[in-house]
């Protein structure tokens, strides 16, 4: 058999093609073996994933309600699904006056200004409509608590989750780049000397990376048409730090092209659940860390050529 060998391009952020083929030959069955015990990996049902998301964050919610407990969560990409969340807080009645939300992160223009909560493709903006608005009045959470990405709020955004004590949870998943939030590999505003260095870095606003934008003009508010001038050049994001200092994490791994097969995150699932801990792929921190790791059937499949795939 001929050998055609090559390096990968130069603009692909992390590039160890010794980790990457180890990673690429984890079999669906081996996927959720790990070293580390508070390091859980499951493998879900596709049919399964929103709906255990659905549940996971409304007992959350509900539990500490009933315990009079405060609950501070770190919040994903909002999406339509958080209608859900907000129509079992309605059914059971559940008071979020207790409840604390923090989105993990924001779109920004090219000068670093954050994206208004007014701008309809926005997270702050998606989150007060999907959630928030969505909450029957009497139980949603003050205004107050809730906490959005914005030129005012930046500054201060991670003292002000550490003076509630940090996160109890925090929700991710990772983009193609293997970003937490939006804490890319190369992104110039996270540059660190080290690892130990990269750990202690708070929220900012960042370069997004090609592949993010490539990433997300497929998402269906920029129009799932590849259209990459559609999406902002860079974002807000809360850090490694805020991410480290949560009392637990849940990170899940689910996205494939429009339900089909085809998925750019079933490598990069690989390389963030089993690859080498470094910030060239940010969320491999979580191997390190207390975390519940849910994965996709369609994610956790095996990675081998699919010729009746084509092109």
């Amino acid at each position: 058999m001929s050998t055609f060998r090559f390096q990968p391009a130069a603009f692909i952020p992390f590039r160890d093609t010794a980790a990457i083929a180890r990673v690429r030959r984890i079999r669906r069955a081996d996927i959720t073996r790990h070293p580390n015990p508070d390091f859980r990996i499951r493998v879900i049902p596709d049919a399964d994933v929103e709906r255990l998301w659905v549940r996971d964050m409304f007992t959350r919610i509900r539990e500490s309600a009933e315990a009079g407990r405060r609950m501070v969560m770190i919040m994903p990409n909002p999406w339509p699904s958080y209608r859900k969340v907000a129509a079992l807080i309605n059914r059971h009645g559940v008071s979020c006056r207790h409840l604390h939300t923090f989105n993990m992160d924001e779109y920004a223009d090219q000068d670093g200004h954050i994206a208004p909560v007014s701008w309809e493709l926005g997270f702050g903006h998606a989150f007060m409509e999907f959630f928030v608005a969505a909450i029957e009045p009497k139980l949603r959470p003050p205004t107050r608590q809730i906490h959005l990405l914005s030129d005012r709020t930046l500054p201060d955004y991670g003292r002000r989750l550490a003076d509630l004590g940090g996160a109890d949870i925090c929700y991710s998943g990772p983009g193609w780049t293997g970003h937490l939030a939006f804490i890319e590999p190369d992104a110039p505003e996270f540059a660190a000397a080290s690892l130990e260095e990269w750990k202690t870095f708070g929220p900012r606003v960042c370069t997004l990376s090609p592949f993010t934008i490539a990433q997300n003009s497929l998402h269906g508010c920029f129009g799932a048409s590849g259209d990459l001038c559609a999406v902002p050049p860079k974002a807000a994001t809360i850090g490694p730090a805020e991410v480290i200092a949560a009392k637990h994490r849940l990170d899940l791994h689910s996205i494939a092209v429009g339900g089909t097969f085809h998925s750019w995150q079933r490598l990069t699932t690989r390389l963030v659940l089993h690859g080498p801990v470094t910030p060239r792929v940010p969320e491999s921190i979580l191997q390190t860390l207390r975390t519940d790791v849910w994965v996709s059937e369609n994610a956790a499949a095996d990675i081998e050529t699919r010729w009746d795939l084509g092109y």
